[in-house]
């Protein structure tokens, strides 16, 4: 009996000793005891790998130097046993200090010992989970920017899918305009429905366009350009915008480097943030724009030029600073805005090559940097606004609507042309072989196999030297320009029609 009862013995302590040394050893957790009030009992080779210290450093210790300085301040150790205690269990996951005083992301488990049903301990499980935690933080960001692609395609083809026809009627309209403008008599209530229909007319052009804009769908006339040309420009359109209680100020480092852009766009950017940022002031204050040459760092291998827009404003909240992107999202009251204004700014830096980037803290202001690439073309020499100018000779106007062919053909005879109008790409091949053409004049998107881009391609091998002008309210087909030929957006007025044609190589 009595050698049964040693055996026994010798087999539980062998047990202990096993366990004690299983514990002891795991490398990947750290396994250890509290006793009631916290003060640490027992450590294992994974609370060393993982906190830093050895089992002499840390034995008699209290558990809450594990914790952050705001944790200790908030009762958060203490909170953690009494919940252990109470329901049986405590589990979370949160940073905890190592002891070199860098944090880890942890995942923690508290169970209450008990012998003769009272607590005599707790046992505690810490698991370093930082790079699970990095992981999943990566994959939910990538999830995140692929439901923003999605969102935004979605949004590209609802936009493009109206843009065109949407466009048309505006172009219908506003070529209709000037004739009543140059027939309509001096009434006077005439002239102000004139006008109302023309602001009108510019506002929603100006909203499709950022909206596509935003959707990335926009056809786009990009030139390598001076940056600090382009700002100058629009120097006083900026100053006239922001009014009397906001000073506007400028800070334009020399030598910045060229940047390939659609200059309109970059000049409409540039109003969008310095209206959004005086509007951020309603008591006044100051505006600064300022561009510089950033250097590539490790975020990007790229040279960028950086052009920021900071005011001393109320600041963005940051539950609010993910949303400012988004098109129609405004924080102003109904009729002071329409929510495109950054979403423009948003998709012009971004077809671009670039990026935009918001750094903003409440009650001290916001500043909206976008960044372009360099670009080693050396911009041309700015032209300057080019007059309303007469021409001659045959124009072949390619328009499949009969109501907008209406409208162009308008303009171009009283700019002075003589009109020839076909419906589609095949007539025009046609036409251009059997008659004398001076210039073509054609519609992008257009029934049939082919369209007015690749009609440009053909006539080009046919005629080298005919001048093409193409023309278009939205099209996919207008990315694959790439500058080859110049495109007009609808809707123009005459002066710009005069313009583009005045600008056509001959």
């Amino acid at each position: 009996m009595i050698l049964k009862k040693q055996s026994e013995q010798r087999d539980l302590f062998e047990s202990e000793r096993s366990f004690r040394l299983l514990v002891e050893n795991v490398a990947d957790y750290a396994l250890y005891m509290l006793d009631p009030t916290g003060v640490i009992t027992s450590w294992n080779v994974g609370g060393q790998r993982i906190k830093g210290y050895s089992s002499e450093e840390i034995l008699g210790q209290h558990f809450s130097r594990f914790y952050a300085e705001t944790d200790r301040a908030n009762g958060k150790p203490a909170r953690a046993l009494r919940i252990a205690r109470e329901q049986g269990r405590y589990e979370e996951d949160g940073w905890r200090v190592r002891k070199d005083g860098t944090f880890f992301w942890a995942s923690v488990v508290i169970d209450p010992i008990h012998e003769d049903g009272r607590l005599v301990g707790f046992a505690k499980i810490t698991r370093d989970i930082t790079e699970r935690r990095e992981a999943q933080l990566k994959l939910e960001a990538m999830q995140k920017h692929l439901a923003e692609s999605q969102k935004l395609d979605a949004l590209g083809q609802l936009t493009g899918g109206v843009a065109h026809d949407f466009n048309n009627i505006l172009m219908i309209i506003s070529g209709s305009l000037h004739f009543l403008k140059k027939s309509a008599s001096s009434d006077a209530k005439m002239q102000r429905a004139i006008s109302a229909i023309e602001t009108a007319t510019k506002r929603g052009a100006a909203l499709t366009g950022q909206l596509l804009t935003f959707a990335r769908r926009q056809s786009v006339n990009p030139q390598a350009i001076s940056v600090a040309d382009r700002i100058g420009a629009v120097r006083e359109v900026l100053e006239t915008g922001v009014g009397s209680s906001v000073k506007l100020a400028f800070d334009i480092s020399p030598d910045l480097w060229p940047v390939t852009v659609d200059i309109s766009e970059l000049e409409t950017a540039l109003v969008n943030l310095v209206i959004n940022a005086r509007d951020a002031m309603p008591a006044g204050g100051i505006i600064t724009v300022a561009a510089r040459n950033a250097i590539a760092d490790d975020q990007d291998e790229r040279d960028f030029v950086a052009i920021s827009v900071e005011d001393s404003g109320q600041g963005i909240a940051p539950d609010v600073l993910d949303k400012i992107f988004d098109p129609f999202f405004t924080t102003k009251p109904v009729g002071k805005g329409t929510g495109l204004g950054l979403s423009q700014v948003h998709g012009f830096a971004h077809q671009a090559g670039g990026t935009v980037r918001v750094e903003s803290e409440l009650g001290r202001g916001t500043r909206v940097t976008i960044l372009l690439p360099r670009d080693e073309i050396v911009p041309s020499a700015d032209k300057g606004s080019i007059a309303e100018v007469g021409g001659s000779g045959t124009v072949l106007l390619v328009e499949d609507n009969p109501d907008v062919a209406s409208v162009s053909a308008s303009l171009l005879e009283q700019l002075g042309y003589t009109v020839r109008r076909v419906p589609d790409a095949d007539a025009a091949l046609r036409d251009v072989e059997l008659h004398n053409v001076d210039l073509v004049f054609s519609d992008i998107v257009m029934p049939g196999k082919i369209d007015g881009l690749t009609l440009a391609r053909r006539l080009r091998e046919m005629c080298p030297e005919l001048p093409i002008l193409l023309a278009t309210g939205y099209s996919d087909a207008a990315a694959g320009v790439r500058g080859d030929f110049p495109i007009l957006r609808k809707p123009y007025e005459i002066h710009q029609l005069s313009q583009a044609i005045a600008q056509l190589p001959r």
